[in-house]
């Protein structure tokens, strides 16, 4: 077994293994779930694509086995899925066990975020991680503050947040420790908290809030 399979299973078999605890009942959210690994899983993987292809960053066969999907090992796709699964699951738990509190912050705050992120992807777009993980993160402040703004004034996610960048530090630390994944230096600032680089928490933040704004987007649908 490779170590980047090894990674994803711990990274899915607590929340996995927890699924069906009759408080939480996760299981029963998987539609919801489904609806948002699809969009924003889908939209990443294929940035992925494009950056292996373009050589910002690469995957150490040493520790992979060997099965590749356009030219993305097998590992990295199971990690689109296994992330969400147990980035959402820790959103449930704290949306069942904490109490939720309403902060009152304008729309307008929000956009001014997304439009800073936008120029400063502009600026840096020499730098293709540091471009895209703007992009991208930007129009998560930009699609939250027109579609769900609530979610941007709640407690449970950004207490959400807080907790999924726990375990995003000690993935990532292996990840790039190991190395199972390397990164192209002209790609980004070069710049890195212990291994990991600095737009690794801007790609993480992004990627994890995207998930759980179409899960809601997806729960609002339903009712």
């Amino acid at each position: 077994m490779s170590t980047y399979l090894i990674i994803n299973i711990l990274i899915i078999i607590v929340p996995l293994i927890l699924s069906f605890d009759k408080n939480l009942r996760y299981y029963k959210k998987l539609p919801h779930l489904i609806f948002s690994i699809l969009i924003v899983s889908t939209a990443y993987i294929i940035w992925d694509i494009f950056a292996t292809k373009r050589g910002d960053w690469a995957f150490n066969p040493d520790h992979l086995v060997g099965i590749y999907f356009f030219g993305l090992p097998l590992e990295e796709i199971l990690f689109f899925i296994m992330v969400p699964y147990s980035c959402v699951f820790i959103y449930e738990t704290v949306k069942f066990y904490t109490k939720e509190k309403r902060f009152q912050l304008d729309k307008k705050l929000f956009l001014f975020v997304a439009i800073a992120l936008i120029l400063f992807a502009a600026i840096f777009n020499y730098q293709n991680y540091t471009f895209t993980v703007s992009i991208f993160t930007g129009l998560f402040f930009l699609l939250a503050a027109y579609l769900n703004l609530n979610l941007l004034n709640s407690f449970h996610y950004w207490l959400t947040m807080l907790i999924s960048f726990i375990p995003f530090l000690v993935v990532n630390y292996f990840l790039t420790s190991i190395p199972v994944v390397t990164y192209n230096d002209s790609a980004f600032f070069g710049k890195r908290f212990i291994t990991i680089p600095l737009e690794d928490f801007l790609y993480s933040f992004s990627m994890i809030s995207l998930w759980i704004l179409f899960y809601e987007l997806s729960n609002k649908r339903k009712r």
